[in-house]
């Protein structure tokens, strides 16, 4: 008998191809798609915020943000992602909705976006000149940080975006669905400045 499986596939795989793009000898934005990341989305069920955020902070040290921030380090962060909910974001191998089940299924609703979201790390020089162009918040640093999370719009396109560090660095999450379109919006945005696209990592 044939066994027949899937394969996943990025939906950036034919629209954002390592290489230099733009104004030539620049690399004011350097773009690269976050590849092994495990995503769940958590919403506190009814009553139970309050212990949701003691088992978190008894599991894994971190306080569950209750505004827009994100709370942890690069192996697993808790995004506050409106109301009671938030994204839960691990990377490696390990099944992080199995471990948040273990330990949260009690107190929240879960769901695996792993293969529902695309995320990008942006950073560069130029980085906040070129988000500008499409993203209906305020990046200065006076008003918004490292740590600090938003849900908004780039480019019309529904998105997530959190701060790394002081570079700036930031992260980008989108509805794969939707990953191509922002990409498409992104790279123009970016030409001027010069564009790097690393290799998915």
């Amino acid at each position: 008998m044939v066994e027949i499986g899937l394969l996943s596939r990025s939906p950036l795989a034919a629209v954002l191809q390592p290489g230099h793009y733009g104004q030539p000898g620049q690399d004011g934005l350097v773009v690269q798609e976050r590849t092994g990341l495990h995503i769940v989305n958590l919403a506190a069920r009814r009553g139970q915020g309050g212990a949701l955020a003691v088992a978190v902070q008894r599991s894994w040290g971190l306080e569950l943000p209750t505004t827009p921030r994100r709370a942890g380090d690069g192996r697993l962060a808790f995004l506050w992602s409106g109301g009671a909910q938030w994204l839960a974001i691990a990377e490696g191998t390990g099944d992080l909705e199995l471990s948040l089940k273990d330990r949260l299924g009690s107190l929240a609703s879960l769901t695996d976006q792993s293969d529902g979201r695309s995320v990008l790390r942006l950073s560069g020089s130029r980085t906040r000149e070129t988000l500008a162009k499409g993203l209906a918040i305020d990046l200065h640093p006076r008003a918004f940080t490292p740590g600090d999370t938003a849900l908004t719009l780039a480019g019309h396109i529904g998105v997530q975006i959190w701060q790394l560090d002081d570079t700036p660095s930031y992260e980008i999450a989108v509805a794969r669905g939707y990953a191509g379109s922002l990409i498409g919006w992104l790279l123009p945005a970016g030409e001027e400045f010069g564009i790097t696209v690393l290799p998915p990592g």
